[in-house]
């Protein structure tokens, strides 16, 4: 009876393995595999998916959609096998081993910033596509700096979209100066720069220093990065102050609301910040959908640093470089004077290109390095007496010593003058070179006007502070206030309006002594206002 049975199932097997394989497939069991995975061959690329056996051979040619033959031996033990629809995407490998060729390609490679989602990065990515001209013309200036600014951040192991803040603070314009007084590259107020080291008088300002203001805005962002822990609170406290982020961050702690840059309450300028160095990240990952034409930058340094110890003219410092005196500033924009002082700076930067032309024709000149000197004003001296013994004009000697309406000539000052016999007196300034603005002179500020408001009946503090453009807050801390009852009187400091600002302030006398000010008497009236 065995030998029967072993009989039979010989012939089933015999008769299985000459019927055709798609017909000897579909008779077992499901565990084993009636449509196996094709077979791939080798790949010079990377594997489609991570299965570590590779899919059986064909080596009958078939189509690779058939199911192969399944072995005999295999039916006593069903091979599980994994059906693989989707292929893994594998995102955009980065081979760190070598250094890419164009600039842009090496900041990309170094963006680690978290991506900020908002309506206003979409709004900064409009703004900016829309402006191609903007965009090259930033991208042209920025071309002398980009390379030393990346490298600095790669020292430290910074993110290298801080590269691109540039664009947004100063639009890679060395001479940039704003209305708050910040100056330079990376747009340093006069307090913060002095903080960090950025030397600033009458022959030099390092804010506008290529080198030194990058060292110290680095510094900076390392500090406002290790003080949040955020690069986005971080970026917000560059902009309007480390103080003024960490006061907004603790009214959201005490409201409960979450603190990150979105949540906080701030002004639009800081608001704005963030999101468009996202919007400039966003263009430069994928110029070409946004229609911007992005011409490389070749990945190696733009300029150098070369020693020197004495004084030298400008325009001279540029004929032994062979270049442009505008290029020259434009690299070392740092100096108010037509003349570079040894005592400010040890340093000239200089093109990499042009350095041993600079050294080589410095060391055949055996005439002096510079045309100008320091002249110191006597009592009762006028400038226009000395700028005709010197033989230059008024307005060239006031536009060279940075002198305007605002400023005034002093006994004992030192302005630079041409040395006799030079012709410097007469040659035009450089393009570029604008010696710095004088800052505006303040007025003290006024005093807040006091005033004392009777409360009647109706009023509340909302009303109250409404009426006077104060805050509810301001109420409550100028006054004990509790329950609001009719003849109580409260104290009301307004603050003058600033120059400029629009009319419409209130109009009232300071009162010496308590009493009754309605609120008509205050109201603000077309006409001029009575004694």
């Amino acid at each position: 009876m065995g030998s029967h049975r072993q009989a039979v199932v010989a012939i089933i097997l015999c008769v299985l393995a000459a019927l055709p394989v798609g017909v000897a497939a579909q008779g077992f069991p499901s565990g084993i595999p009636s449509n196996p995975a094709p077979d791939n061959g080798p790949r010079d690329g990377p594997p489609d998916s991570p299965v570590d056996t590779p899919a059986p051979s064909n080596p009958g040619g078939a189509a690779a959609d058939s199911p192969a033959p399944v072995p005999i031996g295999s039916i006593a033990r069903p091979v599980e096998v994994r059906e693989i629809t989707d292929p893994i995407t594998i995102g955009r490998t980065i081979d760190l081993t070598q250094e890419p060729d164009d600039l842009w390609e090496r900041i990309r490679n170094g963006f680690a910033i978290p991506n900020l989602a908002s309506p206003l990065v979409l709004d900064r990515q409009i703004w900016y596509a829309s402006r191609p001209g903007l965009i090259k013309q930033i991208v042209e200036r920025s071309k002398r700096y980009l390379h030393h600014i990346v490298e600095e951040l790669e020292k430290r192991g910074l993110p290298t979209e801080l590269a691109l803040l540039p664009m947004v603070e100063s639009a890679f314009n060395p001479m940039a100066y704003s209305r708050a007084h910040a100056s330079g590259l990376w747009q340093f107020i006069p307090s913060t720069g002095k903080t960090y080291n950025l030397q600033q008088n009458w022959w030099y300002d390092a804010r506008r220093d290529i080198v030194a203001s990058t060292n110290a805005a680095l510094d900076y962002l390392e500090f406002l990065y290790g003080m949040h822990g955020d690069w986005h609170l971080a970026l917000a406290s560059y902009n309007w102050g480390e103080n003024a982020v960490a006061r907004a961050i603790d009214r959201n702690k005490a409201k409960r609301l979450p603190t990150d840059y979105s949540s906080l309450t701030m002004p639009q300028e800081t608001r704005y910040y963030v999101p468009k160095l996202q919007a400039l990240k966003n263009i430069l990952l994928n110029p070409q959908a946004f229609g911007i034409d992005l011409d490389p930058i070749p990945n190696q340094p733009y300029f150098v640093t070369v020693n020197k110890t004495q004084d030298i003219d400008i325009k001279l410092a540029a004929k032994f470089a062979e270049m442009s005196v505008e290029e020259l500033i434009a690299l070392n924009p740092a100096y108010n004077r037509p003349v570079i002082s040894a005592s400010q700076s040890q340093t000239l930067v200089l093109p990499a290109d042009r350095v041993d032309a600079f050294l080589a024709n410095l060391e055949n000149h055996d005439k002096p390095l510079v045309s100008w000197h320091t002249y110191t004003l006597k009592p009762g001296e006028k400038l226009e007496r000395v700028a005709a013994q010197h033989q230059i004009t008024l307005a060239r000697l006031k536009k060279v010593n940075g002198i305007n309406a605002r400023t005034r000539a002093r006994p004992g000052q030192q302005i630079l003058v041409p040395i006799k016999g030079s012709n410097a007196g007469a040659e035009p300034l450089p393009v570029l070179f604008q010696p710095p603005p004088t800052p505006p002179i303040r007025a003290r500020p006024k005093a807040p006007r006091q005033l004392v408001h009777v409360i009647e009946k109706g009023d509340t503090l909302a009303t109250i502070a409404q009426h006077y453009r104060v805050s509810v807050d301001d109420l409550r801390r100028w006054n004990k206030i509790g329950r609001l009852a009719a003849g109580q009187r409260l104290q009301i400091k307004i603050s003058p309006p600033a120059q400029g600002a629009r009319s419409g302030a209130i109009k009232a006398k300071p009162v010496k002594k308590a009493r009754k000010l309605t609120r008509a008497s205050v109201k603000p009236k077309p006409s001029k206002p009575g004694p």
